[in-house]
Parts: structure tokens; C-alpha cells; sequence
């Protein structure tokens, strides 16, 4: 009989999956929702909800139900090459492309930019970001139990500190809400949702489900039910620390409009508010938090990448690899917080639905008897829509004109998929893909299309 795991056990899980994915996303786009929605704050958070800790709550769900080894072993039932550069872009987006630099502009703008004048504050930028990432390099090259042994200091000296900032905002506001702004005026609940894709959370799940279910097997939970169950209950944990932190963050932003002003991002919002509250006690005290835990983020991110990359390409040494990632990251945070924010966008667009359909195909792999089909006719669909989303959220954000065939491409789109003007027109014509497809398989008893079990994982 399989060992029964008391609650402890799921405690002390969730609360590992919970500092895995607490990170500068998670305290800098609550707290801009929470400026620009104002009076529809509940509204706007509970569609970021479903996106910040539904899918990622998913993703774990997925990746601890399929069996498989890690994320490429997933994405290879479609095909292996296709598993390769998936993974690939995936590591890249939540390591050098855009979240690993983010934690060096985050660290800046929450921790140092109050103590800079505005005059100076490229320059600081930039001696700041240089000095992060050589940190950053030094450790990576160098793994040492320091980082973890600062990580399990830092998570509940974050989470206590965001407690009484955010207990005090909920005592005591800052200011009342004020009107939303235009974006969230209408569908403030779909607005809250595309939002939600900005913490990279479910992109990152995938990645660190084979962690929390290789920490269950180390506890003697060893059979598919028993990890799911357990990935479960440890979900909960994790996604509650999660769910009160995001609406207490939403919250300090909305009632901070009408006192600080509306900010680029949220990064300025909580040492404003902090200074607000405490002083520059109570400023500095939290900018030594982030900064540490900003820097804890970034090694781990760039150690994974470095590892990840070295696999695929061994002759390439892992400290080249670290060098290389940690130089671009650089680069790239100093282009400030907004700009990484706004470049982004565009690429989780595109890399978000694929990584959802991902999910659904293997919870519902059974019903179509693991057929390859239905998994690459799946994915074709879902990439061809969510490309075209991806560069028109491009040529929005950046003012550029539709070039002709893709705005005849998007009217298209907009008149023949349910939901496509909220960001969703992927996910109907996947589900009806699946379903086609898999009916197909199924009449036919196509046994010989199914993912190979042995080279995928046990499914």
C-alpha cells in the first residue's frame, strides 16, 4: 500500500512551489493592474487570477499526470524536433529573452530608483544592472548552497514583510479607487486575464512540475493517482500564498492612483508605498528583500538555462553558456522595465496558447489513444492563430500599421473565431480539432499513431 503523506508534507511542498514561482512578475503586474482598473479592481482580478494561478496550477497538474521526464519529453509527442525548439523558446522567454532580465530592472526600480534622482537614473540603471549580473555570473558559475539556504531565508521574510505592508494598506488606504482607465473601463475581466500571462507562470510550470514531483517520489508517493493527488493538495497551498498576495498587491495599487500617480509599471508602487507607510526604514528594509530576491530568481533562472542548453548542445561549455546569458541579460535590462514588458507581450501571445493546448492534450491523451494526430493537428491549429495574434499584439503596442495580408488574415479571424477579439480564438477550434481528430483515431483504432511510451514517458 502506498504511503499516505500527513499535510505537513503537502505544506512544506507548496510552500517550495510557492517560492519557485514567487518572483519581480508576481509584485509588479498586480500592482499596475490595480492602477489602471481602480473602481473595477475585483473585476480585473479575477480574470488575472485565472491566468496567474489557474494555469500554472494546471501546468503542474499536466506535467505531474503525463509521466514524462520533463518539458522536451512532453512536447515530443508532437514531434521530437518540435519538443526540442518548444522547450527551447520556452527556456529562453522565462531566462535571458525577458523574465531573467526583469529581475535586475525590477531589483532597480523597486529597491535603488527611490534613493536616484531622476537625472541619473540610465546611469543607475546601468551600474546597477552591471554589478547584478556579474553577482549573477559569479554564482551561477560557482553553485553554492548559499543561494539556496538565502532563498528559504528570503521567501517568509518576503511573505511577512508583504503581510504587514498589505495588512496596514487594507487598515489604513492609501486613497480611494479611482475611475479605471480606458483599457479596463469595458472587459476588465479579459483585460485581467491577458494580464495574467505577463507573470510567466504557466510557461515556467512546465518547467518546474518535474521538480515538485520529484521532491513527492522523494517522500514514497510513487503511482500516476498518488502524484496527482499530491501535486494537487500542494497546488492548493501554493496557489492560496499566491491568490492572497496578488489581490492584497492589486489592492495597494488601486488605492495608490489618486496620492502617487499613474506609473509606467507597477515596479514603483510598492517602495512608494512602503515609504508611504514606514519611511525609509521601512524603504530600504524592502528594497534589500527584492534585490535578494530578485538575484536568487536570476541565478536560478540562468543556472537552468545554462544546464538546459548545455544538454542540447554539449560541445558548448556550461560556463559559456552562463556567460553569454548573463552578458545579454544585461543588455536587455537596460532597456528598463516597461520596454521588456512591452516586447514580451507579443511573444507570450504566441507561447501561451501553445502551452495551454499542450495541457488539455494531455489530460484528455486517453481519450484518443495517445494518437500523435491528434496532438500535431492540435498544435498546427493552435500555432497558426496564435502567430498572427502575436504580431498583431506586436504591431498594437508598438503603433505599426497591419501590413496587407496580415490585416486581411485578423478580419478574417475576427468574423469566423468565437472569442478572438478576447485574446481566446485559439481555444474553441482546438477543442473541435480534438474532438474531429480524435472521433478519427478512434473509429479508425489507429494503435499505431500513438506517442511511443517508451522514448515519451509513461502516459
Amino acid at each position: 500500500m502506498e504511503k499516505k503523506l500527513p499535510f505537513s508534507r503537502y505544506f512544506v511542498i507548496g510552500v517550495m512551489l510557492f517560492a519557485l514561482f514567487f518572483g519581480a512578475g508576481n509584485l509588479i503586474f498586480p500592482a499596475s493592474l490595480g492602477q489602471q482598473a481602480g473602481t473595477n479592481i475585483w473585476t480585473a482580478v479575477a480574470g488575472f487570477l485565472v491566468t496567474g494561478i489557474g494555469l500554472p496550477f494546471l501546468g503542474i497538474l499536466a506535467m505531474g499526470y503525463s509521466g514524462s521526464r520533463n518539458l522536451q519529453d512532453l512536447a515530443s509527442r508532437i514531434h521530437p524536433i518540435y519538443g526540442v525548439i518548444f522547450t527551447a523558446l520556452l527556456y529562453l522567454t522565462i531566462g535571458p529573452f525577458f523574465a531573467a532580465p526583469r529581475t535586475g530592472a525590477v531589483a532597480y526600480d523597486i529597491g535603488i530608483a527611490p534613493f536616484v534622482g531622476e537625472a541619473h537614473a540610465q546611469l543607475g540603471l546601468f551600474i546597477f544592472t552591471l554589478l547584478f549580473f556579474i553577482v549573477t555570473l559569479w554564482f551561477s558559475l560557482n553553485p553554492a548552497k548559499i543561494v539556496d539556504n538565502v532563498g528559504k531565508i528570503l521567501s517568509p521574510a518576503i511573505i511577512v514583510l508583504l503581510i504587514i505592508l498589505l495588512v496596514t494598506a487594507f487598515i489604513k488606504p492609501i486613497g480611494a479607487f479611482t475611475a479605471p482607465q480606458e483599457a479596463y473601463s469595458n472587459g476588465a475581466f479579459m483585460k485581467g486575464f491577458m494580464e495574467g500571462y505577463n507573470t510567466m507562470d504557466a510557461l515556467a510550470s512546465l518547467v518546474f512540475g518535474i521538480i515538485v514531483i520529484n521532491a513527492i517520489r522523494s517522500m514514497g508517493v510513487t503511482s500516476a493517482k498518488g502524484i496527482l493527488f499530491t501535486s494537487a493538495k500542494s497546488g492548493f497551498v501554493a496557489a492560496l500564498f499566491l491568490g492572497l498576495i496578488y489581490v492584497g498587491i492589486a489592492y495597494l495599487g488601486a488605492t495608490s492612483t489618486g496620492t502617487f500617480g499613474l506609473f509606467d509599471n507597477g515596479g514603483p508602487v510598492l517602495g512608494k508605498s512602503a515609504s508611504y507607510y514606514f519611511g525609509t526604514l521601512g524603504t530600504v528594509m524592502l528594497s534589500v528583500v527584492i534585490l535578494l530576491a530578485c538575484l536568487t530568481t536570476s541565478i536560478g533562472l540562468i543556472t537552468a538555462c545554462g544546464e538546459y542548453f548545455h544538454t542540447l548542445f554539449p560541445k558548448i561549455s556550461y560556463k559559456r553558456f552562463v556567460l553569454l546569458f548573463s552578458a545579454f541579460c544585461f543588455v536587455i535590462a537596460n532597456f528598463g522595465l516597461s520596454n521588456i514588458i512591452n516586447y514580451s507581450i507579443p511573444v507570450l501571445m504566441f507561447l501561451y496558447p501553445l502551452a495551454v493546448a499542450l495541457m488539455l492534450l494531455t489530460f484528455l491523451s486517453k481519450l484518443f489513444n495517445h494518437s500523435r494526430i491528434v496532438y500535431i493537428a492540435a498544435i498546427i491549429v493552435t500555432f497558426f492563430i496564435s502567430i498572427i495574434d502575436g504580431l498583431k499584439t506586436f504591431c498594437q503596442l508598438f503603433k505599426i500599421d497591419y501590413f496587407g495580408w496580415l490585416s486581411s488574415v485578423i478580419s478574417f479571424y475576427e468574423q469566423v473565431l468565437p472569442f478572438y477579439n478576447q485574446g481566446l480564438g485559439w481555444l474553441v477550434p482546438v477543442i473541435v480539432t480534438i474532438l474531429i481528430t480524435g472521433l478519427i483515431v478512434r473509429i479508425g483504432n489507429f494503435s499505431g499513431a500513438g506517442v511511443n511510451e517508451n522514448s515519451e514517458g509513461t502516459i
